[in-house]
């Protein structure tokens, strides 16, 4: 809001327009129900959390099936379904905890809209907004309820975010302001007319920002496993309980175990349990470092940009900037032009970072004998703003203050002087005097230069430690700025940027997006970028198969924020920036964002190294269960033996193994590189496992002969999956090492004492056969060995 919607308040005092709601009128109200109740979320709520973790597809089956087995066999065959309890109930409590740390951080980076009531403007919550309230708007302030606008002075509002169209919208009195946009410039105030759920646009407005489990390679990769999985399994188990209860003839009871116990290891059904469990710990990590995740899979999203496009402005450099020099142009007296720059900033209420420096250096005198009658206020399109003042002695005068390469003609010799400003990495504004009506579309031409206003910017000691790690990370950094081209160059190259000594001025960028790709991948460095062209050069970058992250803080980031594959706000940036950003730095550190990257890259990282585990059991078991039906052989194991070795070789191992370090760089495909792997490993640990069973059938007769085949065949399959297990912890670190160690000491412990060999029903008879069990298991490691060698080499890791 400038002057004179603040002389327009000041005359309306009398009036309840100018004034706002009362106290009383508020409580009225209140009283009424007419409140903005609409509760704005960041995250799901706990029954919503219960009911994803719970109701599965998977958990489904697993619970028929456990019913079943409690019916028909031993407690121990029936832990397969106390396990998956276990999980569940760790997924609850993991997203449950990240849920309360999103809730805390959006509390935290919550905007509050200004509301005049009683004549007093007052900071208040959303929710605590009520029908009729006034609520104040300046630059970068997004409209939270619908109304009508009672204020306007140069009131631009951008409404992209609700209609598609990237132009501002020029607001006047009386017209309506819809919930989801935002002020682009000028500013006013609007009554609200619609509040709470009645207010349809913020209902979209809250949905689109809401903390939601949205499409993620990672996780469309996995349903998409997971939908395969459904489709092999139901053919393989209709066939392998026909085999066993029908051709086999046995035991009704015993068949029925068996059954189970070869449909059970197919599912997969810890891999979405720690995909979950993965991405609700990365976000409580950020959290600590006051970074606000406001959509799970950005995390992962990040880790894959291999382009990130910042904004100079509050990314590279502080907010604050200092007035070092006014040189005065032609024959203007630097006192006149100092009363002049202080006028100028005493009739903007909202300053920008620039105009902020211009009143520290030059405040307005108490006098107050210059008047303002009219302003224009700045705009990212224009890169000018412009007052209008009557003098102490009557005299009437217009100025205009912005960019001197905008408001000077190409062939002014001042512009080489500004050149040299810019190459010393300095920020210089034209003030002129303007010859005609401010609101005139050429309101720049023909203006007479009076003065270059010298200002310097404040690096963030950090910008140059990030910048450095997105280089060795090989993630390509582009510096997208609307201040001018030199000048951002000589920033970027203060901070040890590569390319920086090539700055391009985006008002000689091509129009065709895949010639401005080329010079957006051939350069690192543009200045003069428009709003528009910010969002044209992600999309031109994205054309390429780019993954672009776009940081900004700004009004005129959003567009380009929307448009990215990941957005990143700053806190202390516009409410429009931070409702649109997938991720907000809440302590405005771009230091934050390799903490970002590399949570993402564990996650990735370490859900494909546990997904080959998962996978891999999911393929043994399906073939094991061919090959019983084909050899028309009992199925060799009972639920209790293989809940045993996916305990110790894949459920704890892919606990730790999912939360571990891991910096390697995100790649593509996930579900053909974990396929790669795991298919291999799956028909090695089956052949090996139904070999040794086939053996052992043809050695042990009698009664107990059934049960020492399958402790023969359980020693085989457990030796071939630790040795996948042991492929899969690599590179080993000490706690790698030990942790392998402890599940192979794990499995001897069920061995060597009795009772556990009872519950689990393993007992290892005779010695030609476990020694068979392990020479088979030795050769399975080796073909193990090369088969992963083999695939690494075809199709590079």
């Amino acid at each position: 809001m400038t002057q004179r919607a603040s002389e327009l308040s000041g005359e309306q005092r009398a009036g309840a327009p100018g004034r706002g709601l009362t106290a009383a009128e508020v409580a009225e109200r209140i009283s009424r129900g007419e409140v903005n109740d609409v509760p704005v979320r960041s995250s799901r709520s706990l029954t919503e959390i219960v009911r994803a973790n719970v109701f599965t597809r998977f958990n489904l089956i697993i619970g028929v099936l456990w019913v079943i087995m409690l019916a028909v066999a031993p407690i121990q065959d029936s832990l397969f379904g106390f396990v998956i309890i276990a999980n569940t109930g760790i997924g609850i409590v993991q997203e449950w905890r990240a849920k309360k740390t999103l809730d805390s951080l959006a509390v935290v980076g919550e905007s509050k809209p200004v509301a005049r009531r009683d004549g007093k403007a007052a900071a208040i919550h959303t929710s605590e907004i009520v029908l009729g309230d006034l609520i104040e708007l300046g630059p970068g302030d997004k409209v939270v309820v619908d109304g009508t606008v009672a204020e306007a002075d140069g009131l631009e509002v951008d409404e992209s975010l609700l209609t598609g169209e990237a132009d501002p919208v020029l607001k006047k009195t009386g017209d309506t302001v819809m919930s989801g946009s935002f002020v682009v410039a000028g500013g006013g105030a609007f009554t609200a007319t619609k509040v709470g759920r009645e207010a349809y646009a913020a209902q979209l407005a809250e949905e689109a920002s809401r903390f939601t489990l949205v499409r993620s390679e990672l996780r469309s990769g996995i349903s998409t496993i997971l939908k395969y999985i459904t489709w092999m399994m139901v053919p393989t188990a209709t066939a392998l309980v026909i085999s066993q209860l029908v051709v086999k003839e046995h035991n009704f009871k015993d068949s029925i175990a068996r059954t189970v116990g070869g449909i059970v290891p197919m599912i997969p059904e810890g891999l979405v349990l720690l995909t979950s469990v993965a991405f609700a710990i990365g976000v409580v990590r950020l959290g600590r470092k006051q970074c606000l995740v406001q959509e799970l899979p950005a995390i992962e999203g990040l880790a894959r940009v291999d382009v990130v496009c910042l904004d100079k402005t509050g990314t590279l450099t502080e907010g604050g900037m200092d007035v070092t020099e006014l040189r005065p142009l032609g024959d203007a007296e630097e006192p006149y032009l100092r009363r002049v720059l202080a006028a100028f900033g005493a009739s903007e209420p909202r300053p920008n970072a620039s105009l902020q420096a211009i009143i520290d250096a030059y405040p307005a005198p108490e006098d107050g004998a210059w008047t303002t009658t009219g302003t224009l206020p700045f705009s990212s399109a224009r890169k000018y703003s412009g007052a209008a003042f009557t003098e102490d002695g009557g005299a009437s005068s217009a100025w205009l203050l912005g960019a001197p390469d905008v408001l000077l003609s190409e062939d002014d010799p001042a512009l080489a002087e500004i050149g040299q400003l810019n190459e010393q990495g300095l920020r210089v504004l034209l003030l002129a005097r303007a010859r005609g009506e401010l609101d005139a579309p050429d309101a720049a031409q023909g203006a007479d230069p009076a003065a270059l206003v010298v200002l310097e910017q404040r690096l963030r000691p950090d910008a140059g430690q990030t910048l450095a790690y997105f280089g060795e990370q090989r993630v390509a950094t582009k510096v997208i700025s609307g201040d001018n081209a030199v000048s951002v160059g000589a920033v970027a190259a203060k901070l040890g940027m590569e390319g920086a000594e090539h700055p391009l001025d985006a008002r000689r960028m091509p129009e065709d997006t895949d010639e401005m790709a080329s010079a957006m991948e051939q350069n690192a460095v543009f200045g003069r970028v428009t709003p528009q062209q910010k969002r044209e050069m992600v999309a031109a970058l994205q054309s390429r198969g780019h993954t672009v992250a776009m940081t900004g803080d700004g009004v005129n980031d959003v567009l380009a924020l929307k448009d990215a594959d990941i957005g990143v706000s700053m806190g202390s940036g516009s409410e429009a920036t931070r409702a649109v950003a997938q991720i907000v730095l809440l302590n405005n550190s771009f230091a934050t964002l390799p903490s970002v990257v590399a949570e993402g890259r564990r996650v990735i990282g370490n859900i494909t190294r546990v997904a080959t585990l998962f996978l891999t059991k999911t393929v043994y078991s399906v073939l094991l269960a061919v090959l019983v039906v084909c050899f028309q052989v009992e199925y060799p194991f009972l639920p209790r033996h293989l809940t045993l070795l996916s305990t110790l070789t894949i459920g704890v191992p892919a606990f730790f193994l999912a939360l571990a370090p891991n910096k390697e760089r995100a790649h593509p495909h996930f579900v053909r590189r974990v396929m790669r792997y795991a298919i291999p490993s799956g028909v090695i640990c089956a052949a090996a496992t139904f070999v040794m069973y086939l053996i052992a059938r043809h050695h042990y007769s009698g009664t107990g002969a059934l049960d020492a085949e399958t402790s023969a065949a359980t020693l085989t399959l457990f030796l071939v999956s630790m040795w996948v297990l042991a492929i899969i912890a690599r590179p080993y670190t000490w706690w790698r090492i030990c942790l392998v160690a402890a599940m192979g000491l794990a499995f001897l412990v069920v061995l060597a004492v009795p009772w556990l060999q009872d519950f689990f029903a393993l007992k290892l008879v005779g010695t030609q056969m476990p020694w068979t069990a392990v020479g088979i298991a030795v050769v399975a490691s080796v073909a193990l060995e090369y088969a992963w060698r083999l695939v690494g080499r075809r199709f590079g890791g």
